[in-house]
Formats: structure tokens, C-alpha cells, sequence
């Protein structure tokens, strides 16, 4: 029976082939012990001299890392396992003998292993990182799509920047000026006023020139829009959000978070509703812990996130920033002109900021004054205008940053490692 190392547990008592690779071995008089793995999982397979014979025996001790087998044996219930079983080895099969591979046991710095990325994926934390990162995108869309919301795909080549502040990646397009999407933001509008609720995921680019653990050049964002929903139900969604993809990860990946060393006490605790404070009390709260450099009207950087965060033990929303210091669409609170009915999600335990998100302008006059007032091209932006033209309505959204929210869910220090393959401000290798 062919199956593979996630369902091993299946066939108990029963003789199974699994192909797999050899991610590591030791041998102990007359037995070897072989570390299987399948991209499913990993497993022990211990081959016994007097039992598999001799000839499998001596292949099995000249086994090379990485190389490619097939392997047969009888799975067998282990409680010192972390999967739960092993495999008792009678025949391997090599398909593929690696040589020379170049991620030993041994301690690697940073750099080597980024330049070997697309091995150092095989390891057993990055494997477990990814099979994390596969959950919470799993269920987002279980949650969005449980939750009436439609998938829709807006463009990465763009004419315009949603957001005025980041650097963009411009390219030609034939003969005009294009830019890398940085959000979706403005396109997931217009999809909202056509289907009501929305969500998109894909890829965004910053230009930014930033070398911190939070930021990334390429990442994945989760951005859904929804009309007639303003900001304090949208909070609500964010934080049911949120609170849904952590119990989903508890629920689903144990084992990983096991791997990776996560005190999962914490991650419990996760449930809504979430707490919140006002920027001016944020800025009051800072000074008081001894930030005398900040004053009102000043953005938080990531040590004042930090000081915020871990006065809460949940994540915790900052709201109502200072129009000033965010873009152009975001509908001011009616009560004070300035500020906006925004607000960041701050994830515990020093993450940062995962989610940002805001009740968008629908007044078509305000809207126009701001596009001025940020000096922006009131030609590129016309179809956004029409929308607040045919039909306006109150509506929201959000941006989740998949990479930092992985990171705090996994417990991983740095972003690079919660992405295949990271773009950093110097790697762009492999």
C-alpha cells in the first residue's frame, strides 16, 4: 500500500511504501535509524540488521542526506514520536543518491541559508512554518467564504499608487508609465459597490528601503472590502477575523507549533473582542512610560507599537490617527476633522502592526479635495471618483499582512523565514 507519512497513522500493523527523501541517519550497532520526510511530514524508520537483512542494512547505512528512496516497512504505534509512529524498515529502494548536500547538521549563519533557501525549505522548522502559513491562508478563505464574501482579483500592473507615501516599482507599459501593485485596495471599491462584500489575496510590492525583521518587498496581503459597513463593524470583522485564523491554527497545526518551540498559552488567549485605544491616548500613554520624543501628530514606529502591545494581552487596535498621517481615501471622524476613523491591529509579544484598515471617504466632494490636496492626478483616479458618482454608500475594508501574521502565529523572529522565497532590499537570489 502506497500512502504517505500523513496518513501513515491509517495503516497501523500494516506493510506501507512511502517515497520520500533522507533528511537524516544514524546507526547504532545493528540497527539505523533513518529521519524520513515526504513534504507530508516526517517519520523515524529504523531498519534492523537481523530482520531486513544484510544487504539492505549496509544500503541503509550508506544512505546520503537528501537522497531520494522509496521505502517499505510495517508502521508501528511509537508515543516517543512526534507524529506518533515509526516505520520498521524490510526494503529501500534508491531512486536518487544526493551528494555533497550543503545544509549539514551543523550551525549555518543567516546569509548561507538564505542563499540556499530553496533547500533550507526542506528543513524540518521551515517546513513547519510554511504548513502554517498553508492554514491561515486555508482558513481565510474558509472564513470570508463562510461569511458571504466574494474572491475577487484585482490588478498587480497599475496606472496609479493607492497609497501616496511608499516608494513603487514602475515599469513601462508599452508606452505608458505602469506601477507594481502595493495594494488592492481601490479596485477591491469597486468590486465591493458591484458584489457587496469582497476579499482579495495576492502579492504586493513595497519599494521601501527598509532592512527591519517586520518588512519584506514582496508579501501577500488579505484585503477584503464591504459596502454598507462602517468603522465599528468593521473592527468587529477584523478582530472575528483574526481570532478565527488563530484557533484554526491551534486546532490544525500542534505539531508544528511544537517544532517551532511556540508557547501556545498565548495564542489561546486570542479571542474577541479585542481591546482599543484612541491615538491621543496613545500618545499620552507613551509619554508616561518615557517616550519624550513623541508628540501628537507623530507616526508610531515600531518601538512605541511594542510599548502599546504589551500593555494588552491580546492584540489591540490604535485608532483614530491624525489625517495627516494617512492617505487620502480614509473618511474623517465627524466629531474631529482631524483625525480619521481608521485603525491599525497590533499583534502582541513585539509583531507589530498586521492589519490597517479604515472607513473609506463616500462623499464625492471631500474625496475630490483630498485627491487635490495630496496632489495626485485627478485623471488616473476618475473611475475611483465614479464610484462615489453612481450610487455611494458607507463602506470599509482592510490589509492583513500574511507574512507578519505568520510570523507572530509561528513565533518566528523574522519575516524572511515566513515566505518561500523572500525579497529583501539586497536578495533577489533565488
Amino acid at each position: 500500500m502506497k500512502t504517505t507519512i500523513a496518513k501513515i497513522g491509517q495503516y497501523e500493523g500494516q506493510e506501507v511504501t512511502i517515497g520520500a527523501w533522507l533528511a537524516g541517519k544514524r546507526s547504532s550497532g545493528k540497527i539505523a535509524f533513518l529521519q524520513l520526510r515526504d513534504g507530508t511530514g516526517f517519520i523515524q524508520g529504523v531498519v534492523v540488521k537481523a530482520e531486513a537483512g544484510e544487504e539492505q542494512f549496509q544500503q541503509a547505512k550508506n544512505l546520503t542526506q537528501e537522497s531520494s528512496l522509496y521505502v517499505t516497512g510495517t508502521v508501528k504505534a511509537d508515543e516517543r514520536s512526534p507524529s506518533g509512529y515509526e516505520l520498521v524498515v524490510s526494503h529501500i529502494d534508491l531512486l536518487h543518491a544526493a551528494t555533497d548536500y550543503p545544509i549539514t547538521p551543523k550551525e549555518h549563519g543567516t546569509e548561507f541559508l538564505m542563499d540556499h533557501r530553496h533547500l533550507w525549505l526542506r528543513s524540518k522548522r521551515q517546513h513547519a512554518v510554511m504548513k502554517i502559513r498553508n492554514e491561515i491562508i486555508r482558513a481565510t478563505y474558509q472564513f470570508f467564504n463562510e461569511n458571504g464574501f466574494v474572491k475577487v482579483d484585482p490588478p498587480i500592473l497599475t496606472g496609479s499608487a493607492p497609497e501616496g507615501t511608499s516608494e513603487l516599482f514602475a515599469t513601462k507599459y508599452f508606452d505608458e508609465d505602469a506601477y507594481l501593485s502595493q495594494s488592492g485596495q481601490l479596485y477591491m471599491e469597486a468590486a465591493a459597490m458591484a458584489l457587496g462584500r469582497v476579499f482579495s489575496f495576492g502579492p504586493t510590492f513595497r519599494a521601501e528601503k527598509s532592512k527591519t525583521r517586520r518588512h519584506l518587498i514582496e508579501f501577500w496581503m488579505i484585503e477584503p472590502e464591504m459596502a454598507f459597513v462602517e468603522f465599528e463593524e468593521n473592527l468587529e470583522i477584523q478582530e472575528q477575523y483574526v481570532a478565527y485564523i488563530v484557533k484554526a491554527v491551534l486546532d490544525a497545526c500542534q505539531l508544528e507549533l511544537n517544532v517551532l518551540g511556540r508557547d501556545t498559552s498565548k495564542l489561546e488567549q486570542i479571542t474577541a473582542p479585542f481591546p482599543r485605544i484612541h491615538y491621543d491616548q496613545a500618545i499620552t500613554f507613551l509619554q508616561e512610560k518615557g517616550f519624550d520624543d513623541i508628540t501628537w501628530g507623530d507616526d508610531f514606529g515600531a518601538p512605541h507599537e511594542t510599548a502599546i502591545a504589551e500593555h494588552y494581552d491580546k492584540p489591540v487596535f490604535i485608532t483614530h490617527y491624525p489625517t495627516s498621517l494617512k492617505p487620502f481615501y480614509m473618511q474623517p471622524d465627524p466629531e474631529r476633522d482631524d483625525v480619521v476613523l481608521c485603525a491599525d491591529l497590533i499583534a502582541p509579544e513585539g509583531y507589530g502592526e498586521i492589519i490597517g484598515g479604515s472607513q473609506r471617504i463616500d462623499d464625492a466632494d471631500l474625496l475630490k479635495q483630498r485627491i487635490k490636496e495630496h496632489q495626485l492626478s485627478e485623471d488616473a483616479y476618475k473611475w475611483y471618483m465614479e464610484l462615489r458618482h453612481y450610487g455611494s454608500v458607507p463602506h470599509s475594508g482592510f490589509g492583513l499582512g500574511l507574512e507578519r501574521t505568520v510570523a507572530w502565529l509561528a513565533g518566528v523572529e523574522h519575516v524572511r523565514e515566513t515566505i518561500p522565497f523572500p525579497r529583501l532590499l539586497n536578495r533577489l537570489y533565488p
